[in-house]
């Protein structure tokens, strides 16, 4: 007992303050993109071809966009471009409240508003959710869980997790629902008592992720339920899905970055 008295001590206050994130963040860490499009050489297609999920497009003006919805975060593109015009930032901020928000031309990115004051006043103090893993590959769900942990501490910000959809003020949906999933999630979410919000959290909730046309997948989870929150990743840190709660909920107000 003493010893683990001793040892609490040596740690000492272990959660971290939030918002905003620490200083500390890895620098591997592949944050929002940043894209350069005056380094562009004309005619390069090559972070185009890179990309396995068809994420990135070229307008005729030259210019590159990102779909973080459908990014996987591989840095693939950032390998093949041979000017170095693409590169991924520590900003962790990458949730949006509609999807066309979140394909960005790498100096801009709409940000998540918060919801309505309404609802506001229903979940800002206390939302519980009950999560979804429809096919996922159980890493959106580990950074999910971690959020419980006390480095994260998600309930000081009345946030939890609940057992039961009729207990939930809404859903937290990962992976890119697959046919085995698709009547489970329909019927959790019916079983949620109105009024309800959905976060989908992951390339694969979002747009299908890897498995995108797949006859057994069915490219996220929009397409069943509606969504109030895109958080984007693959999967996304611990603290971009907080960001994105807490943004929903009014508790951050910066609207873009």
């Amino acid at each position: 007992m003493i010893s683990t008295l001793f040892e609490r001590w040596r740690q000492g206050y272990r959660t971290k303050a939030f918002p905003p994130a620490p200083d500390s963040l890895p620098d591997r860490l592949r944050g929002r993109p940043a894209i350069d499009v005056s380094k562009c050489v004309d005619g390069c297609t090559r972070c185009l071809e890179a990309c396995p999920v068809n994420a990135l497009t070229r307008g005729p003006d030259r210019g590159v966009s990102m779909d973080l919805g459908r990014c996987l975060f591989c840095g693939d593109c950032v390998k093949a471009c041979p000017a170095g015009a693409i590169r991924f930032t520590p900003d962790y901020r990458l949730s949006t409240r509609l999807r066309d928000d979140l394909i960005t031309d790498g100096a801009t990115l709409k940000l998540a508003k918060a919801l309505d004051r309404s609802a506001r006043r229903l979940f800002g103090r206390s939302l519980k959710l009950r999560q979804v893993s429809a096919g996922g590959c159980n890493a959106c769900e580990a950074d999910t869980n971690v959020l419980n942990t006390l480095v994260f501490d998600l309930a000081r910000f009345g946030i939890q997790f609940v057992a039961s959809p009729r207990h939930a003020d809404g859903l937290l949906v990962t992976g890119p629902v697959t046919e085995n999933m698709r009547e489970a999630l329909i019927r959790t979410w019916e079983a949620v008592p109105a009024p309800r919000i959905v976060v989908v959290v992951g390339a694969c909730a979002i747009a299908g992720g890897p498995y995108a046309g797949h006859a057994e997948a069915h490219g996220g989870a929009a397409a069943f339920v509606p969504v109030d929150l895109f958080i984007p990743g693959c999967p996304p840190h611990p603290y971009t899905i907080l960001d994105g709660l807490l943004r929903l909920l009014g508790h951050v107000e910066d609207v873009g970055a």
